[in-house]
């Protein structure tokens, strides 16, 4: 358990745990309790498992890691098992829905959904808190210490 609490008290590092826990507590937010414009888990949960035709138990987990994965990270508990549900996430976001649409954005409203260059940079994120734990003003940071 130590080693998966480990970290060292890189500001650097708090700065990028904080961004993407804020980011992804705040999406979670809107699939999980329909804040933020969401609509909710009850619809975001249907669009998941009809739309998409993700089974029901993964469809639950995407959207816990990312309200629950980005509420670890912000207040650095576990963040590195937070920042490995949100990697996976993304990483079947990618391949399931958005590498059909190619590398960029959908910027001009021009194509029929978004590229993946905002999960690359998501999972590069992810991947430094993995390896390098969360960071200055950590819960982990004060647990493994002790």
């Amino acid at each position: 358990m130590k080693q998966l609490l480990a970290t060292t008290n890189d500001t650097t590092l708090a700065i990028c745990r904080l961004v993407l826990g804020i980011v992804f507590f705040m999406h979670g937010a809107q699939l999980a309790l329909g804040w933020f414009g969401g609509y909710g888990f009850a619809a975001t949960m249907h669009f998941f498992t009809a739309q998409l035709g993700i089974p029901a138990i993964f469809a639950a987990l995407a959207i816990l890691s990312q309200l629950l994965g980005g509420l670890g990270l912000i207040v650095g508990l576990l963040g590195r098992i937070a920042a490995l549900g949100i990697a996976i996430t993304m990483l079947v976001a990618v391949l399931k829905i958005h590498q059909a649409f190619g590398f960029f954005m959908n910027w001009s409203g021009t194509q029929k959904g978004e590229g993946y260059e905002y999960h690359l940079l998501t999972l590069a994120l992810c991947l430094l808190i993995m390896v390098k734990g969360s960071g200055a003003l950590s819960i982990d940071g004060v647990l493994s210490k002790t």
